[in-house]
């Protein structure tokens, strides 16, 4: 049984995302061991580029910050292997954009990230039809696929149906960032896609409040909190406690 696999025995799985790099490397490193050891299933492990085009302004900033910072793709997989080595053992999911994974070498990337302890990746700007490459390269480690309420139904279902890992499935449209309520549609959404796979669906995009992510626990497999998440721990001056209070009171609710 793969790390992911074990992680959703215990369904409803609480997934946030924090960048690499953020608010300075060291820092992110602990608040992503502090997210896995208070109640995180699964961490959305943020990889910067210069044109996110999923995120909105609060990841957008992060990442901006963390790249000035001097955060690289060698950096970031470096910080894996260290979470690692300091015992941390739930699934790291890297999410970046494919520009800097080309640029360093598609097969040396991969097996990097093998070797340092990644799970899986989600690559918002590589859809399906053009990740054959990549999904070769990586064998049994899962690209996670996004959907949304906007994905026609033929793509759903081939979606839905080749899934690995899990489904993301986008709860709104538009960029990342916490809205104010969630989707009346969502249940129906959500049984859209399962109609067509026994794969996991995690819901992400708009859930901000303890509140919405108990709501959404009732209806997914895993909820995803990501600028909440990046915009609390980052305006902190005491990131890592920030990061442990975060990740009780979201685990709580969700469970």
């Amino acid at each position: 049984m793969t790390r992911i696999e074990n992680a959703f025995k215990n369904k409803p799985i609480f997934m946030p995302y924090f960048p690499l790099g953020y608010p300075d490397l060291e820092t992110s490193i602990d608040v992503i061991e502090a997210l896995a050891n208070n109640g995180a299933d699964l961490i959305e492990v943020g990889l910067s580029f210069s044109d996110p085009l999923a995120d909105g302004p609060v990841i957008q900033q992060a990442t901006q910050v963390a790249l000035e910072k001097g955060i690289t793709v060698k950096k970031s997989l470096a910080a894996i292997a260290e979470l690692r080595k300091r015992g941390v053992t739930i699934p790291f999911i890297l999410m970046g954009y494919f520009n800097p994974m080309l640029a360093y070498g598609l097969e040396k990337f991969v097996h990097d990230a093998r070797e340092a302890g990644a799970d899986g990746f989600i690559i918002p700007d590589l859809p399906l039809e053009e990740a054959e490459e990549f999904q070769a390269l990586v064998g049994d480690m899962p690209l996670i696929q996004m959907l949304a309420p906007t994905s026609p139904n033929e793509r759903m279902e081939s979606i839905a149906r080749n899934a690995k890992g899990f489904i993301y499935l986008v709860s709104v449209t538009g960029v990342t960032g916490a809205r104010t309520a969630i989707s009346d549609d969502l249940g129906d959404l959500i049984q859209r896609v399962r109609e067509h796979t026994s794969a996991p669906v995690c819901v992400g995009f708009g859930i901000g409040t303890t509140e919405q992510a108990k709501q959404v626990g009732q209806l997914a497999d895993g909820v995803i909190v990501g600028s909440a998440c990046v915009k609390l721990i980052g305006s902190s001056e005491k990131p890592v406690e920030i990061a442990k209070q975060f990740a009780k009171r979201f685990s709580k609710a969700i469970k």
